[in-house]
């Protein structure tokens, strides 16, 4: 049975690069602090889940879209829906692979 291209792959690409934490500028200029909890790829499209000490409280993440060039990786915003989507299950579906389902 081959690996379905929706299929999330789990990388490293932040994580070499920054260790597990990322410190991201808001668009008001403040820094903060994310933790990188899970990177990974579906299809040609590489996703991170950052957690900022707030959202550690609730068990939220942030997702954003990652950008691998010549130089360091990158982050940007997901602005369309469905792809805020299609990243946010196959991030459950990490979280939740060895969990039986019915």
């Amino acid at each position: 049975m081959s690996e379905s291209s929706n299929t999330p792959k789990r990388l490293n690409h932040l994580k070499e690069a920054f260790g597990n934490d990322v410190e991201l500028i808001s668009e008001e200029g403040v820094a903060e602090l994310f933790s990188i909890k899970d990177e990974f790829q579906i299809g040609d499209v590489i996703y991170a889940a950052l957690q900022s000490e707030a959202m550690r409280g609730e068990d939220e993440v942030e997702l954003f879209r990652v950008i691998v060039g010549n130089g360091e990786p990158a982050l940007e915003t997901i602005e369309d829906d469905e792809e805020w989507e299609t990243a946010s299950e196959a991030y459950d579906d990490l979280l939740f692979a060895n969990d039986e389902r019915p």
